[in-house]
């Protein structure tokens, strides 16, 4: 099998990897071991939000002074992206996999961040009727932020509240990105739009999937991780 190749992947907003294990098989059939650690906040207790920059620091000091390939999918790619402008020296490649980062200014999506702020900031006081808060829940589309605590989703408005878009220019690393065709959290077109901005990227689009091809189509993607490492 040869030497065994290493990523550091950063996972979404989730609070298990469980699912991450059928591509973690797929990948290690190849000789790609496939390291996942628990993010800060999102799958551990902590007493305060934490905004990108917090978790660029986390990321540093868990990669210290090595190299490595670094895998970000999707609030996990904001963080790598974010990663990469400012420690270009402690990465070989970049995978992203239906990435955050793009911010965008449509009428729902600011809807959807007025009702994550607001959801943050008053909880459960919000309204008195259950129905209703059930409601406002659906309409931002995020399941886990209705199960998050109260610093979980201050974390979350932090994070969306970001737009890498000026930055994606200046990342000099190689740069591969896998997106699900029928993605309708991070639309397609965020994917094409950071292959345009990163210069060098390579975009491969994995046709029926959605915002996690990974766990939907783990062989086809393994493979191409594996022909690009």
């Amino acid at each position: 099998m040869g030497t065994v190749k290493e990523i550091l992947a950063l996972h979404g907003w989730a609070v298990s990897t469980e699912k991450w294990e059928s591509i973690s098989k797929e990948l290690s059939k190849k000789g790609i071991k496939l390291n996942l650690p628990n993010i800060p906040v999102l799958t551990e207790k902590a007493d305060k939000a934490w905004d990108l920059n917090n978790y660029v620091s986390w990321l540093k000091k868990q990669i210290g002074t090595k190299k490595v390939v670094l895998l970000g999918h999707s609030n996990g790619g904001r963080i790598a992206l974010a990663f990469a402008q400012k420690y270009p020296e402690n990465l070989k490649k970049i995978i992203l996999i239906d990435s955050a980062g793009i911010y965008h200014n449509e009428l729902p999506l600011k809807i959807k961040r007025f009702i994550f702020k607001g959801l943050a900031s008053v909880g459960k006081k919000i309204t008195t009727s259950e129905s209703l808060r059930k409601y406002l829940y659906k309409l931002t589309g995020e399941s886990d932020y209705k199960k998050a605590n109260h610093i979980q989703r201050q974390t979350m408005v932090n994070l969306i509240s970001e737009d890498l878009q000026p930055m994606l220019g200046n990342i000099k690393t190689p740069t591969l990105i896998i997106w699900g065709e029928n993605d309708k959290a991070t639309p397609l077109s965020d994917g094409k739009l950071m292959q345009k901005l990163i210069k060098g990227a390579k975009l491969k689009v994995i046709n029926g999937a959605k915002h996690s091809p990974h766990f939907t189509h783990p062989k086809e993607v393994a493979e191409i991780i594996n022909e690009y490492l």
